[in-house]
């Protein structure tokens, strides 16, 4: 991999670090875990220290700053400390936000650290999603007959989401939550289908399961996760990638959810300029069976 400094923003060298974390060794992402969890505190840090904080040798740390694109410490060390002081200042937080919730953290402290990093990830999102690639995927979603989306725990709340856009624009798309009953529903589309799964990790046994199925019958494959290098994004035919901030503290966070809805929100609005009359319309319409069963804003209360 090119140098990032040279490749990319030094803005995003956090971003990279979440996106390459499946594929990491153990000793490495035991390294990316504390980088991630104290960004301003490994910038400040020798290689030997970071090599004895998280229990490791310094060839792993190498490995590591190396496997993320970088082809020396001290350029790794530079774009950590820039990217943590540039986020401090434009966020007006201190650098302790960046760490994982504490037990010992007040109330105030929690909001603060939970507002931080959902704002980023939809910033970090919106800064990392190719373009292309959501074109595609807008190109697909237009043209399907019928879509199906598929998604576990959190992933099922997006792909509900998804569904609910999609519907009132009149276009056929179902939502399954149960792994059997998305996988038959799957091995019915046909090349004039399309399938889309989502997941943070991309590593969830059923949605992959569900892309292969998918493919199997000849429809268009897209996976929405924050890891493009995993089984999931492997498997698919189109991947968008988000970039949310996660922690071990707050597994399946809004802030995975909320860069996911983000994704979704700009393929509905690209699907719907497609065909903005008649989507229009048909929005026009739902609102206003929708609104019809509204009390008014004076009612008395029962």
């Amino acid at each position: 991999m090119e140098q990032a400094r040279n490749g990319e923003s030094s803005r995003t060298v956090l971003v990279r670090i979440r996106s390459v974390l499946p594929a990491l060794r153990p000793s490495e992402r035991a390294i990316a875990d504390v980088v991630l969890a104290e960004p301003s505190r490994v910038a400040a840090m020798s290689i030997g220290d970071v090599a004895e904080l998280c229990g490791t040798s310094t060839t792993s740390v190498v490995r590591f700053y190396k496997k993320i694109g970088y082809s020396g410490y001290s350029d790794f060390r530079l774009d950590l400390a820039r990217e943590t002081a540039r986020e401090s200042l434009a966020n007006n937080v201190p650098a302790e936000v960046y760490e994982d919730i504490d037990q010992s953290d007040s109330l105030q402290d929690v909001v603060s650290k939970i507002a931080f990093n959902e704002t980023m990830s939809i910033a970090d999102t919106a800064q990392m999603l190719d373009i292309v690639r959501l074109s595609e995927a807008v190109a697909a979603l237009s043209n399907a007959r019928k879509t199906d989306i598929f998604g576990v725990g959190a992933g099922a709340l997006v792909a509900q989401d998804m569904q609910q856009k999609l519907h009132r624009i009149g276009k056929v798309s179902f939502s399954w939550s149960e792994a059997h009953a998305a996988w038959t529903s799957a091995a019915l589309l046909d090349p004039t289908c399309v399938s889309v799964a989502i997941s943070h990790s991309g590593t969830t046994m059923d949605t992959v399961e569900f892309v292969n199925i998918a493919k199997e019958a000849g429809a268009v494959t897209i996976a929405i996760t924050n890891h493009a290098d995993s089984p999931l994004g492997r498997a698919a035919d189109i991947v968008l990638s988000t970039a949310a901030r996660e922690s071990p503290f707050r597994p399946g966070a809004l802030g995975s959810r909320i860069a996911q809805m983000m994704v979704i929100d700009c393929l509905f609005v690209g699907v719907a300029q497609r065909s903005y009359d008649a989507s229009i319309d048909a929005l026009r319409k739902t609102h206003a069976v929708i609104r019809s069963r509204r009390l008014p804003s004076n009612a008395p209360a029962k």
